[in-house]
């Protein structure tokens, strides 16, 4: 039995190799910099609608921060925010559950993406608009209608990306864990799952977009709350400043749940081989007793797998010396 112990070590020739930190001075930049382009885009805005336009057809931003405090101090536009959120969390959520786990499926299992994907081919390619008014009448105009609509906006994108992902997997990996002992589902929950995850993340970026615009058109037409609602709702008044100040709700939080799902992307398993939890401190146990079980319980780089392959050379050497002076 072979056992390989902890990572060695960095060499001073490692040690002296560049990093690639990001100097202070470039972060404090960048983010000035985005500010003060939030900033300008503002002072154009008010520029343009104070010049070119009357306020109720092209409100500046003052009056719309003004409008803004006032249905905030009121309660109905937290109202409004809350009610759309639920919408599109609930939807995401359970679209994200659903597409995640068939995606794998469909990506490692052959016959269940050969049974399913016609439909996914089929559906895809139908808007979930096409579908508001049958969920209305089937489901009525209720909360249950509009979640579904987001749902089936969600599936779609998530599982396609989810399937690219698993196609994205490069085969030695997987027969490296199959050569060092791991079963499929072993191979599945430490090669597949996190190697797919920064690509279901993907699909869930460009699924919550989708979302957002989703949930508007439907609260635009069978709903009596949420920002869609106060969005179509208001232009029978021309109240151009509360339409305005549901789409800077919306852009708002919306760049506010992308920016979240950056910061959940994972660390990556493996950045040079294969790595999974070693109960005993260990990166790589490895056996190559033919009375022995293979196992692996670790991580597997570049110079562990060059050992184990030495190892397993100088094995197959001895078996074949022992063959050669066995007598006939």
């Amino acid at each position: 039995m072979t056992e390989a112990s902890p990572a060695r070590p960095a060499t001073p020739a490692a040690d002296m190799a560049p990093t690639s930190r990001l100097p202070l001075g470039w972060i404090k930049r960048d983010h000035l910099i985005y500010v003060a382009s939030i900033i300008g885009l503002i002072l154009v805005w008010h520029v343009i609608s104070t010049s070119f336009f009357k306020p109720q057809f092209f409100p500046p931003p003052l009056l719309v921060l003004h409008t803004g405090r006032e249905m905030l101090e009121s309660g109905e536009l937290w109202e409004h925010i809350s009610i759309s959120l639920q919408r599109i969390l609930a939807g995401f959520l359970i679209g994200s559950a659903i597409a995640a786990p068939a995606g794998l499926l469909m990506g490692s299992i052959p016959i269940v993406r050969a049974i399913f994907d016609p439909y996914v081919q089929f559906f895809r390619f139908v808007p979930s608009l096409a579908w508001l008014t049958p969920v209305v009448i089937w489901f009525g105009i209720g909360e249950t209608s509009k979640v579904l609509i987001i749902v089936y906006t969600t599936i779609f994108i998530v599982l396609i990306n989810t399937m690219v992902g698993v196609s994205h997997i490069a085969p030695n990996k997987l027969r490296a864990a199959a050569c060092l002992g791991a079963t499929p589902v072993k191979a599945f929950f430490h090669v597949t799952l996190p190697a797919t995850l920064p690509f279901i993340l993907t699909g869930m970026r460009l699924a919550m977009g989708n979302s957002f615009a989703t949930v508007v058109a439907a609260e635009m037409i069978a709903a009596d709350s949420g920002l869609g609602y106060l969005i179509f709702n208001s232009r029978l008044w021309m109240a151009t400043d509360r339409i305005f100040i549901g789409i800077v709700c919306l852009g708002a939080f919306g760049y506010a749940a992308a920016c979240a799902l950056v910061d959940v992307r994972p660390r990556p398993r493996f950045a040079h081989g294969l790595e999974v939890a070693a109960p005993d401190g260990h990166t790589l146990v490895c056996s190559f007793h033919p009375s022995q079980q293979n196992t692996f319980t670790g991580r597997l780089t570049p110079p562990m797998l060059d050992a184990v392959l030495e190892r397993a050379r100088a094995l197959a050497a001895q078996a074949d010396s022992a063959r050669s002076t066995s007598p006939a």
